[in-house]
């Protein structure tokens, strides 16, 4: 039998299987609203199979968002353009999770397609803001946040929680990672405050535990947090550090750590190869006693099975290789001799001879 699909319950959610749709920014968005382009993009994985299709990176205040085009939920409209992919998504017996985000200092920033940089308000843009005013990179210079401010971070993201879940979100996570604003006060390298949210690892570590009580306390849904286990830079969050918050984040009710890595600096040295990631995913589960998610050039159907029947992590997030190939899940549950639900209007493809 596939332990790839193999259902897995999570605080009372039983997902059919531990194929997952990894946040996508799409940066295709008006005013935070998503559109037909989101209903379409998410939709078809859940057509294709996938056990749990999450939203990109929605944004919990307007410039929390990554471009001018980033998806958010700050707002009940926005809320309510949810609602219709959330039933479309639930119409193919999948559930859907949104990640709840902030991008800080990698705010008001071009879309790939339209080159790098940030966006100047004369262009639609915002200044944006940060644990200490360093930029990323070449990006304008963040404003650093008040200690007033960051405090009131938390409910910004319990307000965003509950409307998502009104729209009938099954899953919630929480955006650490990839040098977006939490994972800013997370690593010493973007955190140079000398105020309650910065210092020592109590003090980096802060914000994010805050953000996990607020939104804990206001769901009961499963909650994940996306955490870049390692910046890949000499000095920076680490490996160890990664564990030692899992720990913590499993005392507030975090139920599973999608494990990613990097994002905090431009150029780091990174060992890209298939499944690079997974070790981290690995590590945390075995130390942290918590369940995982393993991220990154997850391609190949026996390469995802290995990873779950191997026991290094309990799921995988997978991006690029849907993007390729939106039946992914399908086709891997043929190739691994898995019997899986196919849509109604597809069936009649099921047979691959």
């Amino acid at each position: 039998m596939s332990r790839l699909f193999s259902p897995i319950t999570v605080r009372g959610l039983t997902l059919p299987n531990r194929a997952w749709v990894s946040p996508m920014c799409q940066y295709s968005a008006t005013d935070g609203l998503p559109g037909d382009w989101h209903l379409v993009h998410l939709g078809q994985f859940a057509a294709g199979g996938a056990g749990l299709v999450f939203t990109e990176a929605t944004a919990v205040t307007p410039e929390g968002r990554i471009s001018p085009q980033d998806t958010g939920i700050w707002s009940d409209e926005q809320a309510e353009a949810w609602r219709r992919i959330v039933t479309f998504v639930h119409g193919q017996d999948t559930a859907i999770g949104m990640q709840l985000a902030h991008a800080g200092r990698k705010a008001s920033t071009r879309r790939p397609w339209e080159g790098a940089g940030s966006v100047p308000p004369e262009e639609g843009g915002w200044p944006s803001v940060g644990a200490d005013a360093q930029p990323f990179g070449s990006y304008a210079p963040a404003r650093p946040l008040t200690t007033d401010e960051v405090a009131a971070l938390p409910e910004a993201f319990a307000r965003a929680a509950r409307r998502a879940v009104d729209a009938g979100f099954d899953v919630l996570e929480l955006h650490f990672a990839h040098g977006y604003l939490v994972h800013q006060f997370l690593s010493p390298l973007s955190n140079t405050r000398t105020d309650r949210y910065g210092g020592d690892f109590d003090g980096r570590t802060r914000l994010a535990l805050e953000i996990a009580d607020a939104v804990r306390a206001t769901t009961d849904v499963p909650l994940f947090a996306r955490l870049s286990a390692t910046d890949w830079t000499e000095g920076g969050w680490t490996a160890d550090d990664s564990v030692r918050l899992a720990k913590l984040l499993a005392e507030r009710g975090i139920d599973l750590i999608d494990a990613s890595s990097g994002g905090n600096t431009p150029h780091p040295d990174i060992p890209v190869g298939p499944g690079y990631q997974v070790p981290f995913a690995e590590r945390i589960r075995t130390e942290a006693g918590l369940p995982t998610g393993a991220v990154g050039m997850i391609t190949d159907p026996q390469q995802a099975e290995d990873i779950i029947a191997g026991e290094q992590a309990d799921a995988v997030f997978l991006a690029r290789a849907l993007l390729r190939d939106p039946h992914w899940p399908l086709r891997a549950a043929n190739a691994l001799g898995a019997d899986v639900r196919w849509p109604d209007q597809y069936a009649r493809a099921k047979s691959w001879h």
